[in-house]
């Protein structure tokens, strides 16, 4: 008997396929939320106008 045969591999990797699954199936109800959601633009922010008393007009003369 070997201590690292090939049966040994093989169920490893089978066991870490199935967990994966496993995670995958447990946490899907939670990602379809998240993945899903379509895309919302952020509103555009108007820059306030500046009064007509702060305005630099040129001085004639």
């Amino acid at each position: 008997m070997r201590l690292f045969s090939t049966d040994l591999f093989r169920n490893f990797g089978i066991g870490f396929v199935l967990g994966a699954v496993l995670i995958v199936g447990a946490n899907a109800e939670s990602w379809s939320d998240a993945v899903a959601a379509p895309a919302q633009a952020a509103e555009i922010v108007k820059a306030p106008a500046p009064a007509a008393e702060f305005v630099i007009a040129p001085s004639e003369g």
